[in-house]
């Protein structure tokens, strides 16, 4: 399967990524953030408005190297979406990598593949916020997404 896969590279040390990814998650994907996200075992969920939601448990763990999360819940009621849970048992790794100067994520959406319903608009979402993931680790100012 062709899972949703994308490399970064930033300029900053592998912790500051590590906690981006555990600490920091309404800071670069979505100001509405609900749970733990930085204990093995707990679960969060992020929201973008009424009517899309992604609850996640913390599957792994593995401090500056390693995060996991499976997709326990999701809705993505949007009207062109027929299955509007296709994320559910999904799982999102995060990978990182110290090299010399900067350090590389690369971030796999298992089962996030071209074969589902949702892969385009999800595509997208996942640019956009993984931009945002650089921006904040750079500068410390993301670009979540806001319930205006």
């Amino acid at each position: 399967m062709n899972n949703f896969s994308k490399k970064i590279a930033v300029q900053a040390p592998d912790d500051n990524v590590y906690h981006a990814l555990t600490n920091s998650i309404s800071k670069w994907w979505t100001e509405m953030f609900e749970g733990v996200s930085n204990e093995q075992g707990q679960s969060f969920t992020i929201r973008f408005g009424p009517n899309i939601f992604k609850k996640m448990k913390v599957d792994e763990l593995s401090t500056n190297k390693k995060i996991v999360w499976l997709v326990t819940d999701s809705l993505i009621d949007i009207p062109d979406l027929k299955n509007q849970t296709e994320w559910i048992n999904t799982k999102i790794v995060w990978e990182i990598f110290s090299k010399e100067s900067q350090t590389e994520l690369t971030l796999t959406h298992f089962g996030l593949t071209p074969q589902i319903e949702c892969y385009n608009i999800c595509e997208m979402g996942w640019h956009n916020f993984t931009d945002s993931l650089v921006e904040f680790i750079n500068t410390g100012n993301g670009s979540p997404f806001k319930l205006l």
